[in-house]
């Protein structure tokens, strides 16, 4: 399997401190469950400082 039959995932909100950090999270719980082929991301639009 390569690059092209995996999936991209994001999780974008404005500043990347707590709602898309625990998606991520709770995203990546469920792919390791699963054992998909999957890559999740998360990342702010305006990125603060430190984590909540």
């Amino acid at each position: 399997m390569d690059d092209r039959d995996s999936i991209h995932l994001g999780f974008v909100c404005v500043r990347d401190t707590s709602r898309s950090q625990m998606a991520s999270a709770f995203a990546e719980l469920e792919r390791d469950r699963r054992a998909a082929n999957v890559e999740i991301l998360t990342g702010g639009t305006h990125p603060a400082e430190s984590v909540h």
